[in-house]
């Protein structure tokens, strides 16, 4: 396979690649935000990737979402991009959790995560009750990386994206109810989390309508989040 990622070892280093080959990432939401996370990141060169969301295509989807096409309508996202992201590397290891994600690292149906497998997780939720017990849990997980995703929705801009640790995420309606949800339940982050959300003040919108030109970009810069800390620590290996 070492054709298909010349050029990302062209510009990341063999160090970097294989940090890919090795490491294991957990995505929790594949919609228009994780489907293009989970995309770029096994383009990339990433070999060992779950994947989770309890959801299944609707057409509503179809403007944003990678695995959502006309014939794709009905059937669960995580199935559908599981196939796609197969093709583009069948060596790689991709996993599908067809579920919800719930609480302290549990799916709706009662399934163990076992977070603590994972060097990096990825929250692209919707749900805030969700997102912040996810944010929470994963926080908890020694050695381990957490990205997250604040509003993509409501936005036209994509220059806008930012990175940005959660408790300094400014504008952001969903970031501002996670900290809320946090605080009343007394607890924050066991370390720091980093979070893409946008500087764009939320548009007005009888439907909550969204485009792909800028979920695409806040899941590339998840995707690059995880692909920047693993360049990061191959180098500091190399010099040790």
């Amino acid at each position: 396979m070492e054709d298909y990622f010349s050029r990302s070892e062209a510009l990341l280093g063999p160090e970097a690649m294989e940090a890919l080959r090795n490491k294991r990432v957990l995505i929790v939401g594949v919609g228009g935000v994780g489907s293009w996370c989970a995309e770029a990141l096994v383009r990339t060169g990433l070999m060992h990737l779950t994947i989770m969301d309890g959801d299944v295509i609707q057409a509503s989807n179809v403007n944003r979402q990678l695995p959502a096409l006309r014939e794709t309508i009905g059937q669960p996202k995580v199935l559908v991009l599981c196939e796609r992201l197969k093709t583009i590397n069948p060596e790689a290891e991709i996993r599908a959790v067809y579920d919800f994600y719930e609480k302290d690292g549990k799916t709706d149906s009662e399934t163990d995560l076992h977070l603590e497998t994972y060097d990096y997780i990825i929250d692209a939720i919707d749900s805030v009750a969700a997102k912040t017990d996810l944010i929470l849990c994963a926080s908890r997980v020694r050695g381990c990386k957490v990205f997250s995703s604040m509003g993509a929705a409501l936005r036209f801009n994509p220059t806008q994206v930012r990175v940005a640790e959660l408790m300094d995420v400014k504008g952001d309606a969903l970031a501002k109810a996670v900290r809320a949800r946090m605080k009343k339940m007394g607890v924050r982050p066991n370390k720091k989390v980093k979070c893409v959300y946008s500087l764009e003040q939320a548009q007005r919108c009888e439907e909550r309508g969204s485009l792909m030109q800028v979920t695409a970009v806040f899941g590339c810069t998840l995707a690059s989040l995880v692909v920047e800390e693993m360049r990061k620590k191959s180098l500091n290996s190399s010099f040790l």
